[in-house]
């Protein structure tokens, strides 16, 4: 007897065979047949629905790359979208994208950008970059410059962020229509989207530099002193002041040293930090979710002691480095290596001492012992150490001291766990590489992993010289690639302060042979 359920299952009404066909033509990128199947669909009154259409017009957006196809799949593209709205069928972001790609297929730029304007009359419908993309680079290609910057303004205006491509493609038309301001904002732009370029991006930035517009622009009377302080401001590694120096950029690819060198022009290049306003964002953000977690009166006081110990280059995760492979039969918290660590950081900051950040039940059992007593006492008589209440995470603490004073922080806590996943902050990775300090101990022996001493980005130094790092794999020649562009600025005298961006704790030998650590963000006196 045959199941009266696999029947069931395997017959099907006439939209979802439709739907059925339709995706399997899809599949096949087999225009004709999906049109076909359209035609039959139309003429014989079949309910269609969104899917339906989308899967229609997706098929036809993908086929206008195809001349053979492109005539008819224009046509039945716009006649679709037309059928859509005559049966009051709403369409979606997907729907619309597909639209935007048949108008710019025949050069209309304009309808594809009024589509997406117009999508806030449709329900839950939403603009994507991918819905933004036809238009944008349609006028690119157009050098429509005005009207390709109206587009990332619109974008800009409902959140949606532009990637390397779109970026890539707005730098490259305001090369070619010596829109000098732009290109200089659009570098500016890739550098805080992308870390590395990719080979076409590198192509476009080489094209502009080696352009003779590019040679006409800048100054080479600039005040310096601006030029520092947007340096600072701007965490190192750019100074946003506009274009430095005249004349012919010389454009080479080259590599980078260890220290942080160019290969080709010497220049230091420097660990680039976050911004004072990202800065400043950053620490309300822990701030505010400590106090909503902590005990809002301990986090309150801690802030204000904070407030009057603000000289402090360092802090240290006191649990964190106590704790450091003490899981064995007799282990338990190892004060001997916190005070290993706290030496190092006075002896290389030029007798500075650190900030140790410990939970109170710990200090309360070593207080017990007679030589840590001595050196707990030591490290409070000097402002040393804090210990954070019974009940408190002292990770806020200690995160909420290093990024308000910007100091470096020596933890091997990665902070991926559940408060640093509230955070959220899509600059908390570059924070961490420019302050986190690593450490291990050695047959006994520390040695601490400063931060790298140059960062993977793109890089406009006070010469005025820039400096761009390839992905690995894009370029011909061997990994770690960097376009290296240089001219005459006028300034190239002019004292740097690299170490007063780059990151710190780099040694920096003085007539006495000790080493200083710069924790933070400013002008420092050199060693005398």
């Amino acid at each position: 007897m045959e199941n009266p359920k696999k029947k069931k299952k395997t017959s099907k009404n006439p939209e979802a065979k439709f739907q059925f066909d339709l995706n399997s033509c899809s599949k096949a990128k087999d225009l004709r047949g999906a049109i076909s199947l359209y035609d039959d669909a139309i003429s014989n009154n079949t309910r269609l629905n969104q899917h339906h259409f989308n899967a229609l017009l997706y098929l036809c957006s993908n086929s206008v790359a195809d001349l053979s196809l492109k005539s008819t799949a224009l046509d039945y593209g716009f006649r679709a979208f037309r059928q859509m709205s005559a049966l009051g069928v709403v369409p979606n972001e997907a729907s619309v994208t597909a639209v935007a790609r048949l108008a710019v297929a025949k050069g209309d730029a304009e309808y594809a950008f009024e589509l997406v304007k117009g999508m806030g009359r449709y329900n839950n419908a939403s603009p994507r970059l991918r819905t933004y993309d036809p238009a944008l680079f349609c006028f690119c290609e157009m050098l429509d410059a005005d009207k390709a910057y109206e587009v990332e303004e619109h974008m800009n205006g409902v959140g949606v962020s532009l990637e390397e491509a779109e970026l890539a493609a707005l730098l490259k038309v305001s090369a070619q229509s010596g829109r000098a301001d732009k290109v200089y904002e659009y570098l500016h732009k890739l550098r805080s989207c992308v870390r590395c370029v990719s080979e076409s991006t590198a192509g476009v930035i080489e094209e502009w530099f080696r352009g003779a517009k590019a040679s006409e622009v800048g100054e080479l009377e600039f005040d310096v002193g601006r030029v520092k302080e947007g340096v600072l401001r701007n965490g190192g590694g750019w100074h946003g002041q506009g274009w430095v120096g005249k004349g012919d950029w010389v454009v080479s690819r080259t590599s980078i040293g260890a220290d942080g060198h160019c290969c080709c022009c010497g220049e230091q290049l420097v660990c680039v930090d976050i911004d004072d306003a990202e800065t400043e964002k950053f620490s309300a953000s822990v701030a505010g979710l400590a106090m909503e977690r902590e005990v809002k009166a301990n986090f309150s006081e801690f802030q204000a002691w904070l407030g009057k110990h603000d000289s402090y280059e360092a802090i240290v995760d006191g649990a964190n480095v106590g704790l450091y492979q003490q899981n064995f039969a007799d282990g338990g918290f190892s004060i001997s290596q916190l005070d290993d660590v706290v030496k190092e950081l006075y002896n290389r900051s030029g007798k500075k001492w650190p900030l140790v950040v410990l939970h109170n039940k710990r200090l309360r059992g070593m207080m017990e012992n007679p030589s840590s007593r001595k050196l707990l006492e030591e490290w409070m008589n000097n402002g040393a150490l804090y210990t954070t209440p019974n009940g408190s995470n002292d990770d806020w603490y200690w995160l909420f001291a290093a990024v308000k004073h910007r100091c470096l922080l020596v933890t091997n806590d990665e902070m991926r766990d559940h408060i640093f996943e509230l955070i959220g902050s899509n600059f908390f990775y570059q924070w961490k590489e420019r302050h986190q300090v690593h450490y291990t101990f050695v047959k006994g022996s520390l040695k601490l992993q400063m931060p790298p001493s140059y960062s993977l980005v793109i890089q406009e130094s006070e010469k005025g010289y820039w400096h761009v790092p390839l992905a690995p794999g894009t370029s011909s020649e061997s990994s770690g690639c960097w376009l290296c562009i240089t001219r005459p600025s006028g300034r190239d005298a002019v004292a740097t302060i690299s170490n007063g961006v780059r990151c710190s704790l780099d040694s920096q030998v003085n007539v006495n042979n000790a080493t200083s650590i710069t924790g933070k963000r400013k002008e420092r006196s050199s060693p005398s």
